[in-house]
């Protein structure tokens, strides 16, 4: 019989120990600044029939969409972000839930696009939205989410950059071109992709030059925020609840001390038209040609498509694999706790018990731990030690159970200590465990 090569679809990923482990560090951390913030996890399923999820996803995306016939002869589609799924949950469960609503989605999504360094085919989404109000405040929630999540990663200089997509429209709206704001919005999301010359040639295909001097006159305003708000406002033709709502934002920011991580940034649009508001990118400082490792905004038709019901919503997506590329591309260690701490050697069969007994005590401390499943030479259980990380281990052989003793070997530092009882061996490895974690 042949034998089939083992290989994997192009984009797709298999992971290692090793790299699963910090992508769980970092969706824990990350769900422990989502309840701090109030919200509560829901679940939706892989698969939504097709017009589900293309009814507005925009041209591009519609591209990108894996979509096939199932076995009883359904359109059915895999779900390209966790946005579209949620605006059907939410059409489809409303009268059974309370607004406002805040959930966090932390799935894989996929799409058939291009791939590149922190981008795939199949990857992980970590969304965040609150549904069911439309003030300054539920926006500003989004951003400060944003901040605690980052904060809690322990991730190097961050910016949070601000726009909303009114101030722009009113601005097209006063140069005659907003029946072209879809195109020009996706133009303009290219700009740090594509660059300015490449942007402007697109904007002037689209209007012409100079209205496309104009629109990259309006995007690359300089100053610091209100000196940036105050030349939107101009352009756009005066103050509006557009600008009152980033003015409002800004202020919020600045009494909650984070003013220095968020930027009014007027390039910002976003690409997918059913945004309606406000919109946020986040970019590692050191490192912006990874791209936004925190994207979202303001989507309040999102769930007319399923419902006569208003539901105004805003929320964003950590894009946890390209935020993992950058973290390994600037050597940034999360800190991983939970695995397994200590490494109970087997030794004698005859102690296999002693072994066993060892192993729930530390369990029951609340301490990971394993027994090597054989009887092996001690340098082969070190070298598996050694490969999976484990920082201790507990050594019970012949001579340490005839003079009753549990031996504790810091495998880094090769240190020793013996303890007379298995109780207190435990409660110094607790102590020693909490030691390394605090």
């Amino acid at each position: 019989m042949s034998i089939i090569e083992p290989r994997v679809l192009k984009g797709f990923r298999d992971f290692l120990p090793e790299q699963e482990i910090l992508r769980s560090a970092l969706i824990e951390k990350l769900t422990d600044a989502f309840k701090r913030c109030g919200f509560v996890p829901i679940d939706t399923p892989v698969l939504e029939y097709e017009e589900i999820l293309l009814g507005k996803g925009g041209g591009e995306t519609e591209k990108q969409v894996y979509r096939f016939t199932d076995h009883g002869g359904r359109a059915v589609a895999m779900r390209f972000d966790l946005t579209v799924p949620f605006a059907r949950f939410m059409a489809l469960h409303a009268h059974e839930l309370y607004l406002p609503f805040k959930r966090y989605h932390i799935a894989k999504v996929w799409r058939g696009e291009n791939t590149q360094r922190g981008r795939y085919r199949e990857f992980m989404q970590c969304d965040f939205d609150m549904v069911g109000s439309d003030t300054a405040a539920s926006d500003f929630e989004i951003v400060y989410t944003i901040y605690t999540a980052l904060s809690n990663l322990a991730i190097p200089a961050f910016t949070i950059n601000l726009n909303h997509r009114g101030i722009f429209n009113r601005f097209l709206a006063s140069q005659g071109i907003l029946d072209r704001s879809v195109e020009i919005l996706r133009t303009v999301d290219k700009l740090e992709k594509i660059g300015r010359d490449a942007t402007h040639e697109q904007l002037a295909e689209l209007t012409n030059p100079a209205l496309a001097d104009k629109l990259l006159a309006f995007i690359e305003l300089k100053g610091d925020n209100l000196t940036i708000l105050s030349g939107m406002t101009q352009l756009a033709g005066g103050e509006a609840d557009d600008t009152k709502r980033i003015r409002a934002i800004l202020d919020l920011a600045q009494a909650s001390g984070f003013e220095q991580s968020l930027r009014l940034n007027p390039s910002i649009t976003r690409g997918l038209d059913y945004y309606t508001g406000v919109v946020f990118e986040t970019f590692i400082n050191a490192m912006p040609e990874i791209g936004s490792i925190c994207s979202g905004g303001r989507y309040n038709d999102l769930a007319s498509l399923y419902t006569k019901q208003h539901i105004p919503g805003v929320g964003a997506s950590v894009g946890l694999d390209r935020l993992i590329a950058a973290l390994e591309a600037l050597e940034v260690k999360v800190p991983v706790s939970g695995y397994c701490q200590a490494l109970i050697l087997n030794l004698d069969d005859t102690l296999l018990t002693d072994y066993v007994c060892c192993a729930k005590s530390l369990r029951d401390a609340g301490i990971a731990c394993e027994v090597y499943p054989e009887t092996k030479k001690i340098q082969l259980q070190f070298t598996y030690a050694e490969k999976k990380a484990i920082p201790f281990a507990i050594i019970r052989g012949e001579t340490e159970h005839e003079k009753n003793i549990w031996v504790l070997k810091n495998l880094d530092t090769r240190n020793s200590v013996d303890y007379t009882s298995l109780e207190a061996l435990v409660q110094a490895f607790a102590q020693t465990n909490m030691q390394r974690n605090s």
